[in-house]
């Protein structure tokens, strides 16, 4: 208590002299002085609800209150704070009258001080009295609901808006805040507030570099979201939803900013223009719980919503875990207007694999397949159709495993017969667009090898071969694009059908050559329809001639060659492209035979010289195996297109007298083919340098490539070439030991025939018979071939283990007994 008394002397001094530069203040503002009556004398502030007691002493309510409770808790009878004099009762009388006094002084000093704010708020003012001014508005609208009122009828709220302009940065964020007092629950000062362009003037503060500006701008915002007239209007603000978006999800923002930015989105989610652009800023949980939770008004106007929107990714498989089962349940039993509304929504969130497969677990299979096939009355629109088409296309490209998917309790399923069948049906009696739609949904059936399989017997058992190959023709682009596609799928399994189909009608060949040879990059269309091509039966000499015809191979060629010197960007369609363009040229070497004019080609083009540049395509196994198959065939013309020379026939001296003749010695020739030789002219591998290149692939570990080449080097082998020669090239070029570890690793019984027949012709010259010989291992890989080879191979293994005397060579010791 002394204490407090001591405090009270203490704090009565300071007020002495603060009265004093009040009262100086009050002089300048014009105010009335503070009255020593109007002054509680334990707070030394103006008292709000005085009451008298004992002494006839006046306190505030609150502080004396609070005395009387001291002295109570320090077990003392009440005393005058001011006379210290004992008192008889703690009863406390209003000063009804006093109060009533402070009450109209105030009023009046307030109304002064308004009138002050609104001169230091208008032009000219300094950013201290600003400073002020906004201070003062600020601690009078904290008091009470009325003061807010009286600052809306002094007109102060414009003028403090047209503060938010000020250069001054602290003016701007005190000004943002003021309003946020002003505002505070009272809707007719928002009203007032949010008056012409004040709210986007806010807005744009949600993007300033200041974090006080920012912060102090969504305070308000959120305050001003409070009133339900304002929410549209703060949405109607361009940006202002997304930048809200963005502050309610950030990680770098203070709490605060964020926690407001959150409730502000909350209360704007009563206004259904408002949610729509939250979804389209990634928010969609308001516009999925309308969707699940709302009228069904408002969920169709969400669905319509959802099905405009461009969603990422992730936000698909969120809102198919969240209302794929609500949206396919409407497919199933809803409006025609709604199920047109939920099928958009479907589409959208369809696209993508993830979310996919989550509808499909929702059962969305069964009511999109029913829509798509029924007829009648009940029958969708067809622009429904298509989008129906659209959606199930999505599905399908999901790659899951349709064949275990049931559609209806007879266990039918998507690549069911009779399914398939329908399917086919409906391409050929919709519009392009679900045409296009419906041809998709079988390249995604045709893509996954558990299912295409059934596709297959069903386009065969309906013959739609021929109606599919037509759509190749058609000038749309995206039709003819998925049926390639679906051709190409299709085609390992029934290229001699789409060979046939393809020559027995005009037109299509053309088309793919023309796809093929376009100069836009290389797209995925043009390495399917090489793909198509090149997947047809290679010794199909009729579609080969056809394909000649259309002068498609000096293309082919010329196409090779700019990818293989990067003049053609290719991105991930180079390698699949680049193949099937091998695969194709390829196809030409069996009519080397049959063709002079296939010979002509491939000399002007200098087709052998490009498949040995293709021998070092590393990556792409195929393209390196045909490249070494196709210089094995054109290899073996070389015997034929040689030059031999003509020599003069001797003369009737040189014939009698052998010795007075001379030898004509000829410079200059091949020493395989005994002639003039060249790797353009004559296709000779060795004088293309080609015979190094083969041998290096023997080292690969694709089989297929190591098979392709060694056939290759075996042409230099042959009957009909010079085969000592033969083995001395392959002798220098380091290739015997890769033939002879091809015997002896056995990888495949093609390998084992084809080495088996290398060795026995290497064998045959004695010096590297002898050497072979003294290792044990190629006698026992030839033992072996001679025990387990077919009829053919044994008889070959047998005259190579003659070679190295392994068995006896009874024919030498007949010919000796028959001479």
């Amino acid at each position: 208590m002394e204490e407090s008394l001591d405090g009270n002397n203490s704090s009565r001094q300071s007020h002495d002299s603060s009265r004093q530069s009040e009262e100086s203040n009050c002089e300048k503002l014009h105010l009335e002085p503070i009255y020593e009556s109007f002054v509680c004398p334990l707070t030394k502030q103006v008292m709000r609800d005085p009451v008298s007691i004992e002494t006839g002493q006046t306190f505030e309510r609150e502080a004396i209150e609070k005395w009387f409770k001291e002295c109570k808790d320090t077990v003392r009878k009440p005393v005058c704070p001011l006379t210290l004099k004992e008192l008889n009762s703690s009863d406390l009388s209003p000063s009804i009258a006093l109060r009533h006094t402070i009450e109209e002084w105030t009023q009046r000093n307030e109304a002064v001080q308004l009138d002050n704010a609104c001169r230091s708020l208008g032009p000219g003012a300094s950013e201290i009295d600003i400073l002020q001014a906004l201070d003062y508005v600020m601690n009078i609208c904290k008091k009470s609901r009325s003061k807010k009122h009286a600052v809306r009828n002094a007109n102060i709220i414009p003028m403090i808006a047209d503060m938010l302009k000020n250069s001054n940065k602290e003016v701007r964020c005190n000004a943002l805040q003021t309003l946020c007092v002003v505002t505070e629950d009272d809707d007719d000062n928002k009203e007032v507030m949010a008056a012409g362009r004040t709210v986007r003037t806010i807005v744009k503060f949600l993007s300033h570099d200041h974090s006080q500006e920012r912060e102090a701008a969504v305070c308000l915002l959120h305050e001003l979201s409070k009133s339900e007239s304002l929410c549209e209007k703060i949405g109607g603000v361009n940006g202002a939803i997304l930048i809200l978006v963005g502050l309610a999800s950030s990680k770098s923002e203070n709490i605060l900013t964020v926690e407001k930015a959150e409730k502000t989105l909350e209360n704007m989610e009563k206004y259904e223009k408002n949610v729509r652009q939250m979804a389209e800023s990634g928010r969609l949980k308001p516009l999925l719980t309308l969707l699940l939770e709302g009228s069904p008004e408002t969920q169709l106007t969400m669905a319509e919503y959802l099905g405009e929107l461009v969603l990422s990714n992730d936000v698909k498989v969120f809102v198919a875990q969240t209302a794929g089962g609500a949206l396919v349940d409407v497919m199933r039993c809803g409006s025609k207007q709604s199920r047109e509304a939920a099928l958009k929504a479907l589409n959208q969130i369809s696209s993508h694999e993830a979310s996919a497969k989550i509808l499909i677990q929702a059962g969305i299979l069964p009511p999109l397949v029913k829509d798509l096939f029924t007829v009648g009355i009940n029958q969708l629109p067809m622009r429904l159709k298509e989008v129906s088409a659209t959606v199930l296309a999505n599905i399908v490209a999901s790659g899951a495993c349709f064949n275990s998917i049931p559609l209806d309790q007879g266990q039918h399923t998507l690549v069911s017969e009779d399914i398939v069948h329908n399917l086919l049906q409906l391409i050929s009696n919709t519009g392009p667009a679900t045409e296009c739609k419906l041809l998709q949904v079988l390249v995604g059936l045709t893509s996954s090898s558990t299912t295409v399989l059934n596709i297959v017997s069903a386009i065969k058992s309906s013959g739609a071969i021929v109606s599919l190959i037509q759509f190749i023709e058609t000038p749309q682009r995206d039709i003819r694009m998925a049926s390639i596609k679906l051709l190409h799928n299709i085609s390992p399994y029934m290229a001699q059908e789409l060979s046939d189909a393809l020559q027995g009608t005009a037109g299509q060949i053309s088309c793919l050559i023309r796809v093929i040879s376009e100069n836009n990059g290389i797209t995925e269309e043009q390495a399917a329809a090489i793909g198509l091509l090149a997947e047809l039966p290679e010794r199909d000499l009729g579609l080969t001639r056809r394909i000649l015809a259309e002068d498609a191979f000096p293309m082919i060629i010329s196409k090779i060659r700019k990818i293989r010197h990067g003049g053609i960007r290719g991105g991930r369609f180079v390698s699949p492209y680049l193949e099937g363009l091998v695969r194709v040229l390829f196809k030409i070497t069996f009519l080397l035979e049959s063709e002079t004019g296939i010979i002509v080609l491939a000399q002007q083009h200098n087709l052998a010289e490009l498949f040995i540049d293709l021998l070092q395509t590393n990556g792409i196994d195929k393209v390196q195996m045909l490249s070494a198959m196709a210089l094995r065939n054109l290899s073996q013309q070389s015997k034929y297109l040689t030059e031999v020379p003509e020599l003069p026939e001797p003369t009737l001296c040189s014939s009698v007298f052998i010795c007075f003749s001379k030898q004509l010695v000829v410079t200059g020739l091949c020493r395989v083919h005994h002639g003039h030789c060249s790797i353009k002219t004559s296709f000779c591998l060795l004088e293309g340098k080609a015979v190094e290149k083969l041998i290096a692939c023997m080292d690969h570990d694709n089989e297929k490539v190591v098979e392709a080449s060694l056939t290759a080097l075996c042409t230099l082998l042959d009957d009909g070439v010079d085969i000592e020669q033969g083995v001395l090239a392959l002798c220098e070029a380091e290739g015997i030991k890769p033939i002879l570890e091809v015997l002896l690793e056995n990888r495949t019984d093609v390998l084992m025939q084809q080495a088996v027949w290398a060795v026995e012709r290497i064998l045959r010259t004695e010096e590297l018979a002898y050497e072979i010989s003294r290792d044990q291992s190629v006698g026992s890989a030839l033992v072996e071939a001679f025990r387990h080879g077919d009829y053919q191979t044994r008889q070959i293994a047998e005259r190579a283990l003659m070679h190295v005397d392994r068995l006896p060579n009874f024919s030498a010791v007949f010919t000796k007994v028959g001479v």
